[in-house]
């Protein structure tokens, strides 16, 4: 795995709280390795947002702003994480 993957992959882990943590990590173990250069770009600009905002997108509780919708989000939204991992 090149150093970017690795990178994103680390920063998916420790997001800030444990449930991002969990959906973050798990969501970059399964499909990083496979993502082309656009989707890496658009995975890493995931994970500048805050958590609170990505959480809320992942939850329903807010609409995501067209500014972010891509594919590496609509996978995201649609990922089924283990909680107990």
């Amino acid at each position: 795995m090149d150093d970017r993957r690795r990178k994103l992959k680390f920063r998916a882990w420790r997001r800030g709280f444990k449930e991002m943590d969990l959906i973050m990590g798990q969501f970059a173990d399964q499909h990083i390795a496979e993502m082309s250069e656009a989707e890496l770009q658009e995975f890493e600009q995931l994970l500048a947002i805050p958590d609170w905002e990505v959480f809320a997108w992942l939850t329903g509780n807010q609409a995501v702003p067209e500014n972010y919708a891509g594919p590496v989000l609509d996978r995201l939204l649609s990922f089924e994480y283990d909680p107990r991992a």
